[in-house]
């Protein structure tokens, strides 16, 4: 799926930044849908635009107006790292307002970054009447594109100009047939160490400060005839310590990173458990349909008897519920306990995210599940699963033909994907189910 361009929304406050965030976002849902105790973060979604995928982020107001140097030192600071991580910025400003001091700061650090900025007027009433737009031209960004984010309007011409600039964005792309995986957690699981040990050498500087790892690098290396990249991440950290931007642009680039793999090494502290970041960490890796290994790192430091890792495993389940599907490592990064199994893994969630079910089976084996455990009917009204077939893989994507697509509830789909689960095994992967109506 190579990179997504991220987008960035800057301004100062109160100029319609969620506004327009959230008119972006509007009908994307994402594509493992209703389930439940996945957490959501407002703070970036992905945006879909003509066949155009990319990460749009809502980057809060940049203030110039307090006198605390500190405090604007904080902001410029958080303007330039949005700067920094972003393909496209788009600038928004107030046409009712008009231009103020504080879109002539941002400006002035927009034009010096040299990356593509649409100038974008919000809150604009009559497109006729340009008049309150003229002014705009002075922050020398080029033609401003006039909108109203509450009604929606202009907005996909918008859209059309942002898209416009990811032709010239690098889009890497590896061979399809090197494993790309990512490694991800908060701060001080020991990535870096798991990192190293996979690798078999000091390659990232390890330390105890929470977010040494800024960047994420990718590292090709070869196991047994097989290519792999590693791309390593900066810690994702909670969102009420995200007040420093750097953090939240890190989050952005672990995020991106997740996007750009086929399989995620989710770490998990062993001495602390799943926590509220690893749940939300854990979502949008489901999220994105991404094959995943739960690996419970610092194994050595908890307390154990011949019951504790069945009883640990429990809980992760319970914790993770939408997750199921992953399978769990029990690793120590500083004795080497159990490390050289993650490659295994990855290897086995690989293979089994790009599986393929040929239809005429898939058609038997969902025509015994519907025989054994009938769908329920609704107002007299029962499912039928007409026809099944297979239509992708990374993760694997399922349509069922059906007579009447509302009629297939939250539990029954869980029960089909479970057979198939049973059936084909899909270990360490979502699975996309799709309904069509069709008669019959």
């Amino acid at each position: 799926m190579g990179y997504k361009p991220v987008v960035a929304v800057v301004g100062r406050p109160n100029v319609g930044k969620s506004t327009l965030f959230n008119r972006l976002i509007g009908g994307r849902h994402a594509i493992v849908e209703d389930n439940p105790g996945v957490t959501r973060d407002r703070l970036y979604r992905d945006c879909e635009w003509i066949g155009r995928n990319f990460t749009l982020v809502d980057t809060g107001g940049i203030d110039f107006t307090d006198k605390d140097d500190s405090i604007l030192a904080q902001v410029r600071k958080q303007a330039q790292i949005a700067i920094n991580e972003a393909d496209v910025i788009l600038f928004l400003v107030d046409g009712r307002t008009g231009l103020t001091s504080n879109d002539e700061n941002i400006g002035e650090i927009l034009r010096r970054s040299q990356k593509p900025v649409i100038l974008v007027v919000n809150k604009v009433e009559d497109f006729k009447q340009n008049d309150n737009i003229y002014e705009f031209y002075q922050l020398g960004l080029g033609d401003p594109v006039a909108i109203s984010a509450s009604h929606g309007l202009n907005v996909g011409d918008l859209l059309d100009k942002v898209v416009s600039y990811f032709k010239d964005i690098d889009t890497e792309e590896y061979e399809p047939d090197i494993i790309k995986m990512t490694v991800v957690g908060r701060p001080n699981v020991g990535k870096s160490s798991l990192v190293n040990v996979i690798l078999g050498q000091e390659r990232v500087i390890v330390s105890n400060i929470a977010g040494t790892t800024r960047d994420a690098i990718d590292t090709p290396f070869e196991r047994e005839g097989q290519q792999y990249i590693l791309i390593d991440t900066a810690g994702m950290r909670r969102k009420k310590n995200i007040n420093e931007s750097t953090e939240r642009y890190s989050v952005i680039r672990a995020l991106r990173a997740i996007d750009r793999s086929d399989v995620v090494l989710m770490i998990i502290d062993g001495t602390t458990g799943v926590t509220e970041q690893d749940k939300r960490i854990a979502g949008y890796v489901h999220e994105a349909g991404k094959g995943v290994v739960i690996i419970v790192n610092k194994w050595d430091l908890v307390e154990k008897d011949e019951k504790t890792m069945t009883k640990y495993e429990q809980k992760i389940r319970v914790e993770l519920g939408f997750m199921q599907y992953a399978p769990t490592l029990f690793v120590s990064a500083l004795t080497k306990q159990r490390v050289s199994k993650i490659i295994e893994l990855v290897n086995f969630v690989a293979e089994q995210q790009t599986r393929r079910i040929a239809t005429s089976v898939l058609n038997e084996v969902f025509s015994e599940a519907v025989q054994l455990t009938p769908p329920p009917a609704d107002k007299g009204k029962r499912l039928k699963i007409l026809y099944v077939t297979q239509t992708g893989i990374k993760p694997p994507h399922f349509v069922l033909f059906v007579n009447e697509p509302e009629l297939l509830h939250f539990s029954y789909r869980r029960y089909l994907e479970n057979v198939l689960r049973e059936n084909f095994g899909f270990q360490g992967t979502p699975l996309v189910l799709i309904t069509k109506k069709r008669e019959g």
